[in-house]
């Protein structure tokens, strides 16, 4: 596929500009890999950790009236993890060393994101594959999805909800 030698040539080049980058990943917001450079971490495992603390950011940012998710930023004892989004179907995933410029970081991954996010629109046919939530012409759009559809990445709310019966106390314990 085209577009995974674009977006590892991209990420390949995130590393020449961005001192102490450890490694990159690119993957879909659903957690499949596109393409990655992280030697001594699995991608598929980092991909899906990425979608689920994507999925958690989305939250956040709506539950703070903050708009739509740009990027999150975690800092551990060794180092940085960071990620951006690149368009409404691919996210960006970099992982840093503690002493990386982190306003570097930031603006190379955000300009990678940009990047990534038009290789992923210019290779993948809209409406079809990985990328079905983007809008298809007009000809193939399918019926409307049912009410309870959600946005890929947003997580589901659960409302809780009293019991319908009354528990027994319990006696002689």
């Amino acid at each position: 596929m085209a577009v995974e030698t674009d977006v590892l040539d991209e990420l390949r080049r995130l590393r020449t500009r961005i001192p102490r980058l450890t490694g990159s990943l690119a993957a879909t917001v659903d957690g499949l890999v596109l393409a990655h450079d992280v030697p001594d971490t699995e991608p598929e495992g980092l991909a899906a950790l990425t979608a689920a603390a994507l999925g958690v950011a989305h939250r956040m940012t709506d539950a703070a009236a903050r708009g739509d998710f740009r990027e999150l930023l975690v800092r551990g004892s060794g180092g940085y993890v960071a990620t951006y989004a690149a368009g409404a179907t691919a996210v960006l995933t970099l992982l840093a060393e503690d002493r990386v410029n982190v306003g570097r970081l930031h603006l190379e991954g955000r300009r990678s994101g940009a990047r990534i996010a038009d290789l992923v629109a210019t290779h993948v046919e809209p409406g079809t594959g990985r990328h079905a939530d983007r809008p298809a012409p007009a000809e193939h759009l399918p019926a409307a999805p049912p009410a309870t559809a959600r946005p890929i990445g947003t997580l589901p709310v659960r409302t809780p909800q009293r019991p319908t019966h009354r528990p027994r106390p319990q006696t002689g314990i």
